[in-house]
C-alpha cells in the first residue's frame, strides 16, 4: 500500500512539474491563427483576433536593412513581435535584430516573459548574465555563434571589436517585455525618490539626481 501511495505522490509531483513548465510561456492557442487587432479597446492576455486578415499580418522586412546606432549607448534594438507582426498574437515567438556601433552596448536588462537566444550576424561580443546568486555566466562569441539568456536574468552585450556587430535575437514570447536597469530605476515616472535610489546604490543625492538628469524624457 505505502509503496502505491508512493508511487501516487510521485507521479501527482511530475504532473505538477509538467503543467508548470507548460505554463511558463505564453499560453498555447486554441485556433489555428488569432491576428491580433492592436487597435482593440478591450485588452486580455495578449490581444483579441481580428474578423479577418491576410498575409501582410504576418509578415515584416523590418529586419533586412541595420538599424541606426548614433545614439548614447550605441546599439539598436528592431523588434520583430506583435505589435509589429500581428500575426504572432497566440503563437509564443517573436524575433530581433540588434546592431551595435563599434564600442556599442545593450545594457543590462532583463525580459521578464522570455528566454533569449542571439545569433551572431557579424562582428564579435562579449555577453553574460547574472544569476540569482550573483554569478556572472560571460563569454565572447563571433559570427555564427549562438548564446542563450535564461528568461528573466539581468543580462547584456557589449561590442568589443573595432567595427560594427549584429545579432538576431528569437524568444519564446510574442512579447517578451524589456526592463533597462538604468532606465526602470532612474528614468521612472513618477520617479523613484531618491532616498531609496542613495540608500541602494550607496551614493549621494547628488549623484542620483546627476544620473537621473541623464534619463529624463526628452522635451
Amino acid at each position: 500500500m505505502a509503496v502505491a501511495v508512493g508511487k501516487l505522490m510521485g507521479f501527482l509531483f511530475m504532473m505538477v512539474i509538467s503543467i508548470a513548465m507548460v505554463a511558463a510561456n505564453d499560453p498555447d492557442m486554441l485556433q489555428d491563427v488569432c491576428v491580433a487587432d492592436l487597435n482593440a479597446a478591450v485588452k486580455v492576455n495578449g490581444f483579441p483576433c481580428k474578423a479577418t486578415f491576410n498575409a501582410s499580418d504576418f509578415f515584416s522586412d523590418a529586419l533586412v536593412k541595420p538599424g541606426a546606432t548614433n545614439n548614447s549607448m550605441g546599439s539598436l534594438v528592431t523588434a520583430a513581435n506583435v505589435q509589429k507582426i500581428p500575426g504572432l498574437n497566440t503563437l509564443g515567438v517573436s524575433i530581433a535584430r540588434i546592431d551595435y556601433a563599434a564600442g556599442g552596448i545593450n545594457p543590462p536588462h532583463t525580459h521578464p516573459r522570455a528566454t533569449e537566444i542571439v545569433f551572431v550576424l557579424e562582428g564579435e561580443l562579449d555577453v553574460g548574465f547574472i544569476t540569482t546568486a550573483n554569478v556572472l555566466v560571460s563569454k565572447s562569441i563571433k559570427k555564427g555563434e549562438v548564446f542563450v539568456f535564461p528568461r528573466g536574468l539581468v543580462h547584456f552585450q557589449n561590442n568589443n571589436g573595432y567595427g560594427p556587430a549584429a545579432v538576431i535575437a528569437a524568444f519564446n514570447s510574442q512579447l517578451q517585455g524589456t526592463q533597462s536597469i538604468a532606465m526602470t530605476l532612474f528614468g521612472a515616472s513618477p520617479p523613484v525618490p531618491d532616498n531609496v535610489l542613495t540608500k541602494a546604490f550607496q551614493i549621494g543625492t547628488k549623484e542620483v539626481e546627476k544620473i537621473k538628469s541623464k534619463f529624463a524624457p526628452k522635451k
